[in-house]
């Protein structure tokens, strides 16, 4: 009977024995991996070109074109964006970027490869909030690539690509989401001498952006980022919201040409005087018509409510700014007046040329 219950505790002990050496062998030589930890890193896959019409491709082909800027003062620091138009240093941004330097601050634009270089003023329109600058002693940069604002469409994708906050080299995407969109470049406390006639887009635009390109999926240039909406009455410390503005880049390519050629620049001109946008506006109403202009040939007078410019529904006094500074100089409109008694007609004008104004 002893014999017998050792014999069977041996049986268990070798049972358990061959039970833990089958248990560590399968352990150790498992051809599973345990965990994610345990699985090997994947090599390195040959590089391959982004697709075509992809934010990556995008970004490589407009990035080495675009440049920070930097306004050093002894009161003030601003910092933007600006795009290349030539190898040898221009280079296209707002006017609200570069503005400080009137009062004596340094402007540098950053490279792409780090090099910081001082630059200098070309020419500026700041009811355009338009700037031309040279970035002095450089040759070989890259230019970007000009597209055409003409038939861009609402829901179009689009790539923003600048400083924002100092970041250099930022890339965001996004939409157009609406065309036409009277905005003031220095917000609802500025004049209306800055209206801008805006492309709004929801791509991520914030303070550092302004003077880098929107561009479409080919990687051309559509517009010139310029302002933001805001929640807040501080723009400079907001960020964005989704609705952001672009100055066309027809507008701006003609007023750059003139500023490098130049020295100075040109808008289309009506001739009359209209009040800053309220909420309850349907028109843009006339306060005063300068003599001798395009509005004073066409019979307009004081009271008269401007209803259409062309096609473009005008409801504000900045809208009609935003649509006339839309046309060139000398160009031919047709506008819809309607008269205080209601009637409504449609008068042909030849807008007239004025110089811009610098501050």
């Amino acid at each position: 009977m002893a014999a017998a219950a050792v014999l069977s505790l041996l049986v268990g002990l070798v049972a358990g024995g061959v039970g833990g050496a089958v248990g560590y062998h399968f352990a150790g030589n498992s051809t599973g991996p345990r965990s994610v930890l345990d699985q090997p890193a994947p090599g390195t896959a040959p590089a391959m070109d982004p697709p075509t019409g992809s934010v990556e491709q995008v970004a490589q082909r407009v990035t080495p074109g675009v440049v920070q800027l930097r306004v050093n003062g002894s009161q003030e620091a601003d910092e933007g964006s600006g795009m290349v138009l030539t190898a040898d240093g221009l280079i296209l941004t707002n006017n609200h970027v570069v503005e400080a330097a009137t009062s004596g601050s340094d402007v540098a634009a950053v490279l792409q490869d780090g090099r910081s270089v001082p630059v200098q003023i070309v020419g500026k329109a700041p009811s355009f909030d338009l700037a031309v600058v040279r970035a002095q002693g450089v040759t070989g940069l890259t230019p970007v690539q000009l597209g055409s604002s003409t038939n861009i469409r609402v829901g179009q994708q689009v790539v923003a690509i600048g400083s924002p906050l100092g970041l250099s080299g930022t890339v965001t995407h996004g939409i157009i989401s609406a065309l036409d969109r009277p905005v003031r470049a220095g917000g609802q406390g500025s004049g209306q001498d800055t209206v801008l006639d805006a492309i709004q887009t929801d791509a991520a635009i914030n303070p550092g952006n302004s003077g880098g390109p929107l561009t479409d999926m080919q990687g051309r240039v559509i517009g010139i980022n310029s302002a933001i909406a805001s929640l807040g009455s501080d723009l400079s410390q907001s960020g964005s919201i989704g609705l952001g503005f672009a100055i066309p880049i027809d507008q701006a390519r003609r007023i750059a040409d003139e500023l490098i050629h130049n020295g100075h620049a040109t808008q289309a001109l009506l001739g009359v005087t209209v009040p800053a946008a309220q909420p309850d506006d349907t028109a843009a109403v006339v306060q005063q018509v300068t003599p001798g202009t395009a509005a004073a040939a066409a019979g307009i007078h004081p009271g008269d409510m401007i209803t259409r410019v062309d096609d473009r529904l005008i409801d504000s006094g900045d809208a009609l700014i935003a649509a006339i500074r839309s046309h060139t100089p000398g160009a031919q409109a047709t506008l819809t007046v309607k008269n205080s008694a209601g009637a409504s007609r449609q008068v042909h004008v030849t807008l007239g040329t004025q110089q811009v104004v610098i501050p």
